[in-house]
C-alpha cells in the first residue's frame, strides 16, 4: 500500500442500497462497509453482485424505487449523506468523479466533444474560452491521444471505443477531483487497448496523488493494477486482501472465482463450476 493510503478519502461504513419492489424490498448492497485513501481499491464480484450499485450510492445516483441508507458515508470527513442536492452537484465530478463502463452511453452523440469537454469544465468553475481550449488539449495529452485538436471537433461516433474511453477519463478528470471512480472502464475494450487504458489511470491517480475505486470483475487484472481488493458477493463484502495476496485468498468464494479463471497450459479439463452457498451471503 502507498505512503498515501494513510490519509482517508473516503470512509463507508455499513451502507445499505434497497429497491421497493412489487414484491416487497430487493437489497442489492447490504451492510458494505471500506475505506479508500490516495490508493487504488478494487471492487470485484459477479455480476449482480453490488459493485455498480456501490460506486452510484457513493455519488447518490441511485434513484427512487431505490433508497440509500448508511451509518456514515464520509469524504474528507464531510457527511455526503447530510450535503443537499444542489451541495451534492458541487461534489460531484469536482471532488469525486465517477468513469461509466462505456463510453458510447456515456457520450452525447449529438455534442461534439469540445462541447462536452467544455461543460464539464465550466460546471465547476470560471473559466475563459481560451484558458478552456487550453485545459482541454492539455488533458487529452494527459490521456495519451496524440491529435487533441482533431478528437476536440470530432462526435463520438467517429472515435474508436479506446478513443472514447480516453476522452470520458478526460471528461471526469478535467475538473482535477480527488477520487475517481471507474465502473469497468476497460470491460469493452480488448487487451492492448485495456493495458494503454489502465497505464494512463495509473500514471495519473500516482502523478496526482488521487484515489481510485476500481469496479471490475476481472481479478487476474486486478491483482495486478490495484493495491487492496474487496470481493462482493450477493451485495456483501466477503472478503478483503491485499491485490499482490489476491491468490493466497482464504475465502472459499474468491477461491472459487480464481479457480474458475483459464490458464495457458493448463489442459483440456473443464473449468470448475463456481459454488455459491447460502450462508456467504449472510443474514
Amino acid at each position: 500500500m502507498s505512503a498515501g493510503a494513510s490519509e482517508t478519502l473516503l470512509d463507508v461504513r455499513n451502507l445499505r442500497v434497497g429497491f421497493d419492489t412489487r414484491r416487497g424490498l430487493v437489497e442489492a448492497v447490504r451492510g458494505v462497509s471500506f475505506t479508500v485513501g490516495r490508493e487504488r481499491v478494487a471492487i470485484v464480484g459477479e455480476s449482480g453482485s453490488g459493485k455498480s450499485m456501490t460506486g452510484r450510492a457513493i455519488l447518490r445516483l441511485v434513484r427512487p424505487p431505490g433508497h440509500v441508507a448508511a451509518d456514515r458515508l464520509a469524504f474528507r470527513g464531510a457527511d455526503l449523506t447530510g450535503l443537499s442536492e444542489r451541495e451534492m452537484r458541487a461534489v460531484r465530478g469536482r471532488r469525486i468523479a465517477m468513469v461509466m463502463q462505456d463510453p458510447k452511453y456515456s457520450l452525447n452523440p449529438v455534442m461534439r466533444i469540445d462541447r462536452q469537454l467544455g461543460e464539464a469544465l465550466r460546471a465547476h468553475r470560471r473559466i475563459s474560452s481560451g484558458d478552456a481550449k487550453r485545459r482541454m488539449v492539455a488533458m487529452l495529452e494527459d490521456v495519451q491521444i496524440r491529435d487533441p485538436e482533431r478528437v476536440l471537433r470530432a462526435y463520438p461516433h467517429e472515435l474508436s471505443g479506446g478513443m472514447g474511453q480516453r476522452v470520458m477519463i478526460a471528461m471526469m478528470l478535467i475538473p482535477e477531483p480527488e477520487l475517481l471512480i471507474a465502473d469497468e472502464p476497460t470491460s469493452a475494450l480488448d487487451v492492448t487497448v485495456q493495458l494503454e487504458i489502465l497505464r494512463i489511470l495509473d500514471d495519473l491517480v500516482r502523478g496526482r496523488g488521487m484515489g481510485l475505486l476500481f469496479i471490475s470483475h476481472d481479478l487476474r487484472l486486478v491483482s495486478t493494477f490495484c493495491d487492496r481488493v474487496l470481493v462482493m458477493y450477493k451485495g456483501r463484502i466477503v472478503e478483503e486482501i491485499e491485490a499482490v495476496n489476491l491468490a493466497e485468498a482464504k475465502h472459499p468464494y474468491t477461491q472459487g472465482l480464481l479457480a474458475c479463471l483459464p490458464r495457458i497450459g493448463g489442459g483440456h479439463e473443464p473449468l470448475p463450476v463456481l459454488d455459491r452457498r447460502p450462508e456467504w451471503a449472510g443474514a
